[in-house]
C-alpha cells in the first residue's frame, strides 16, 4: 500500500514511517519542517522514503503529496494545551483549517482511508464516580480549590471528591483548552469526509505517548521528556500538583503498531474512534520517580503547582481497540521508562530552546 504520513518528520510520525516500511508499504512523508520544531530533514528519516516539504495548508502541495496514495496517516498538528487566547489562531489554522484542506484534497483524488491522530484530551476530564450519585462528569475544577492543594474534581451535586474509572470511546467529548478543542474539530470533520466520500475514518485517541525522538526543550515536549531533560542536567524532576494526577504511558512503537492495525479496519462511510492505552495507568509522580530510579537522578519534586488547563485524571478503556482493531500495548510501563531514561530525544531547532522544568 501507498500511504502518506503527515507529519512525518516528527516524533509519532516518524516511527509510524519506520513501523510501514518494515511491513512492506510505501512510504511517502509531508511535513513543513517548521524551523520551530527542525533544523531540516532529521537524521532519523529513512533513506528509502520520500519526505515532501510543505505545509499542511498549502492545497497544491497537499494535492500532488496524494498522487497515487491509497490512505492517509493524518499526524501533522500544532501540539502542546495551548494556554491563553492568543494561543487560538494558531491552533485552529493549522490543526483545523490544515485538516479541512488535506480532507478536501482527499476527496478530489479519490482516496478511501484515512487514520487521524486524534488525543485523549477530547474528553477534557477522564471518567468518575460519586460515592452518592455514581457516575458523574465533573465540572471545571475551581482555582480556589487547586489554590488550596484541593486538585481532585467534585461532584456536580454534593460537592464531595469523585473517585476516578476509565473512560470509554463512547463518553462525552469535553475539550477544555486550544488543542483539545482542535483535535474534536478535526474528528467531526473527518466523519464529514467519510459520510460525503463513502471513505473509511478511523481515529486514534493516543493517551500520553513517550518513547525516542521526544523534543526536548521545546513547547511540544512532553512532560517525560522534560523529566528526562532535568534528571540529564543533574535537576529534580518538577512534579505538579501532588503528583497523583493518572495517566495512561503508552510507547511510540505501540502507538506506530496501532497505526498500522487501523489500516485495516473501519466502515465504509463513517468514522470510528479507538483509545490506543497500554491499559496500564500511573500517576505522574510514578513515571517521575521510574525515570529517575533509572538514571539514579535527583528525587522528584512535588511543587504543587498547577495549570487551569491540565485535567486531574484520565484513564482509558483499550479494550475496543483489542476488539475491534486486535491491537495490544507491548511495552510494560517499567520496561518503557528503563528504555526512555536513556534513549535519544531531539535536539531543539536552533533559537527555539526553552525552559520547560515540570509538569
Amino acid at each position: 500500500m501507498r500511504i502518506l504520513i503527515t507529519g512525518a518528520a516528527g516524533f509519532i510520525g516518524s516511527h509510524v514511517a519506520d513501523a510501514a516500511l518494515a511491513a512492506g508499504h510505501e512510504v511517502r512523508g509531508l511535513d513543513s519542517l517548521a524551523p520551530a520544531v527542525h533544523d531540516g530533514k532529521p537524521g532519523y528519516w529513512p533513506g528509502d522514503a520520500e519526505l515532501i516539504v510543505a505545509d499542511i495548508r498549502d492545497r497544491v502541495a497537499v494535492s500532488r503529496a496524494l498522487d497515487g496514495v491509497e490512505a492517509v496517516c493524518h499526524q501533522a498538528a500544532l501540539v502542546g494545551l495551548g494556554v491563553d487566547l492568543a494561543d487560538l489562531p494558531a491552533y485552529s489554522d493549522v490543526n483545523v483549517t490544515g485538516t479541512a484542506v488535506l480532507l478536501d484534497a482527499m476527496g478530489r483524488r479519490e482516496v478511501p482511508r484515512l487514520i487521524l491522530a486524534s488525543s485523549m484530551v477530547v474528553y477534557g476530564e477522564g471518567s468518575y464516580d460519586c460515592p452518592a450519585h455514581g457516575p458523574v462528569r465533573p465540572l471545571p475544577r475551581d482555582p480556589g480549590d487547586l489554590a488550596l492543594g484541593r486538585f481532585d474534581p467534585r461532584c456536580p451535586h454534593c460537592a464531595s471528591e469523585l473517585r476516578p474509572a476509565v473512560v470509554s470511546e463512547s463518553a462525552t467529548l469535553d475539550p477544555r483548552n486550544a488543542y483539545a478543542v482542535s483535535k474534536v474539530a478535526q474528528e467531526q470533520l473527518s466523519a464529514v469526509w467519510a459520510r460525503l466520500t463513502g471513505g473509511t475514518a478511523v481515529a486514534l485517541r493516543y493517551h500520553n505517548v513517550y518513547g525516542p525522538r521526544m523534543p526536548r526543550d521545546t513547547p511540544y515536549s512532553g512532560v517525560a521528556a522534560i523529566f528526562r531533560s532535568a534528571l540529564e542536567a543533574g535537576r529534580a524532576p518538577l512534579v505538579f500538583e501532588d503528583g497523583g494526577q493518572r495517566r495512561d504511558f503508552v510507547h511510540a512503537a505501540d502507538v506506530a503498531a496501532a497505526n498500522l492495525a487501523a489500516f485495516g479496519s473501519g466502515h465504509a462511510g463513517q468514522l470510528r474512534a479507538y483509545n490506543i492505552a497500554s491499559g496500564e495507568p500511573h500517576t505522574i509522580g510514578e513515571m517521575a520517580q521510574a525515570l529517575a530510579g533509572a538514571v539514579g537522578g535527583p528525587e522528584p519534586e512535588v511543587t504543587g503547582h498547577f495549570r487551569l488547563g491540565d485535567v486531574r485524571h484520565i484513564v482509558a478503556s483499550a479494550e475496543l481497540a483489542t476488539s475491534e482493531l486486535g491491537f495490544r500495548a507491548m511495552t510494560p510501563f517499567s520496561l518503557g521508562m528503563s528504555q526512555f531514561a536513556g534513549a535519544p530525544l531531539r535536539e531543539p531547532a536552533d533559537g527555539h530552546k526553552v525552559s520547560l522544568r515540570g509538569r
